[in-house]
């Protein structure tokens, strides 16, 4: 079974229509977890940084919010993911992947063994292969 470890951006594009080819991208990835075919991990910090983007970027009402990310955890396929490897991370940290949110997936990436990252982000895209990470 694939398992995909989502970035923020992915699941703001999920969930936005800020791109509606990268919408269209993701959502096959949703369905595959629905389906059992796959699973998405996601980093409680991804949650909070997409809690934050919507809060502050695109000005969504927190009840909302709220209810995406209940929707989000509750759907069949999603795991959340509360522990972070100090150890991977600071082998990423701040030389090589400069972002730090960056640096927890790339980390739990690295600590899953077959899984690939579900990212949008071009510039996170280059450092993952560099650092020989898989990318969807």
């Amino acid at each position: 079974m694939k398992t995909y470890i989502i970035d923020t951006n992915a699941l703001i594009s999920f969930v936005t229509d800020r791109n509606p080819e990268q919408q269209t991208k993701v959502t096959a990835v949703f369905q595959a977890a629905s389906h059992s075919k796959a699973i998405i991990l996601c980093h409680q910090n991804v949650l909070t940084e997409f809690i934050y983007v919507m809060d502050k970027v695109y000005d969504v009402p927190k009840k909302m919010i709220c209810l995406m990310v209940r929707d989000f955890i509750a759907t069949a396929g999603i795991e959340i993911i509360h522990d972070i490897d100090f150890n991977a991370v600071m082998t990423f940290w701040p030389d090589t992947v400069k972002d730090f949110g960056d640096t927890i997936v790339a980390a739990l990436c690295k600590s899953r063994k077959k899984s690939v990252i579900v990212t949008f982000d071009h510039k996170f895209m280059n450092i993952l292969k560099t650092i020989g990470l898989e990318i969807w």
